[in-house]
């Protein structure tokens, strides 16, 4: 072939440039919604949640006792009986919500005080205890064969101590054993810092263990929708600036007859407090109590507006400002 010269104008190379730019960008897109099930014996199926398409977490609740020298106890409500083996119906539900990417975690704790750790050793034993029953390990399963994506921490009881060894040493064994990505969790009430959870004073959160973190603006009227718009977000804003590293998600209540106090109604969530922290880097989504609490309208309601779009290595090019308009995500011509 012979060679060629190619001459471009002014605003043929500016395209050029452009498009070489946006090659440069890459969108990260954050915007999930969490949801936990497990103490509504009304709310249905697991798959339920999972077959609406509106879900990128589902919590397994709880795991309502653990340590100090007690049996480790999983309590589904009314869903199953795990001493008689009933809750191993799940395991294929689990599979399936697995298979759509969907990760499915077990959440530990919940609004009871049976529960917390006398040491160290203690904490490092149920981990193990979580890894054969409930992960990749060979012990008792009481839900079967299903191999969880991780753990989530509802700690709300105010003992606080030794948390971090739990989840040091459950990541460890998986690591060892060539597990998955092991995803780690923690659900804090709004006010900061969380007295059972932190982040201060060696408490779980101040460990960098946490991937997401669920945090409650609901039953707290200091940091909740009772005090206005304002003080949700500004509460939101202080969590994402004091964790800086997990995906901080807003915790609401998915319709106002849970039982529980600050419900946000979708409209309210959806235009005026979502655009207002989803520019947020560390915004990770709506975390929902109860979601089916009203048929499973509310994640339906908000999931378009729960979306986020971020961008990394954005390079700018001043000179392009007189043929393009240029944002962080995408180019939009003049």
């Amino acid at each position: 072939m012979g060679t060629e010269k190619i001459f471009f104008s002014g605003k043929m190379l500016g395209v050029v440039m452009v498009v070489l730019l946006v090659s440069a960008v890459n969108p990260i897109y954050a915007g999930q919604i969490a949801g936990y099930w497990g103490q509504d014996g009304n709310e249905g199926e697991l798959t339920t949640l999972c077959d609406s398409g509106n879900y990128g977490i589902i919590l397994l609740s709880f795991l309502s006792q653990f340590g100090s020298g007690q049996p480790t106890v999983l309590n589904l409500a009314g869903h199953c009986d795990p001493p008689s083996g009933t809750c191993t119906k799940y395991a294929s539900q689990i599979s399936s919500c697995q298979s759509r990417g969907i990760k499915v975690l077990l959440s530990l704790g919940g609004a009871t005080n049976n529960y917390g750790f006398n040491s160290a050793d203690e904490a490092r034993a149920l981990a193990q205890e979580i890894w054969d029953s409930y992960l990749g390990g060979n012990g008792n399963r009481p839900l079967g064969n299903a191999q969880l994506d991780g753990i989530d921490l509802d700690i709300e009881n105010g003992r606080s101590a030794f948390y971090p060894d739990l989840g040091g040493r459950l990541r460890e064994i998986a690591q060892n054993n060539n597990y998955k990505k092991l995803y780690i969790s923690a659900a804090p009430q709004c006010p900061f810092p969380d007295n059972s959870l932190g982040p201060q004073d060696g408490k779980f959160l101040s460990s960098g263990l946490a991937d997401f973190v669920f945090v409650q603006f609901y039953n707290n009227p200091g940091c909740d929708i009772r005090s206005g718009n304002d003080a949700v977000v500004n509460s939101y804003s202080q969590w994402t600036s004091g964790l800086p590293g997990p995906q901080v998600f807003l915790g609401v209540l998915a319709s106002s007859t849970t039982g529980d106090a600050g419900f946000i109604d979708s409209g309210t969530l959806t235009n005026s407090i979502l655009p207002r922290i989803k520019s947020i880097g560390n915004y990770g989504g709506v975390m929902l109590w109860k979601p089916l609490s009203n048929g499973g309208s509310y994640a339906s309601a908000i999931k378009s507006s729960s979306t986020a779009r971020h961008c990394n290595n954005v390079t700018t090019y001043p000179r392009l400002k007189s043929l393009f308009i240029v944002d962080l995500c995408g180019i939009v011509e003049r």
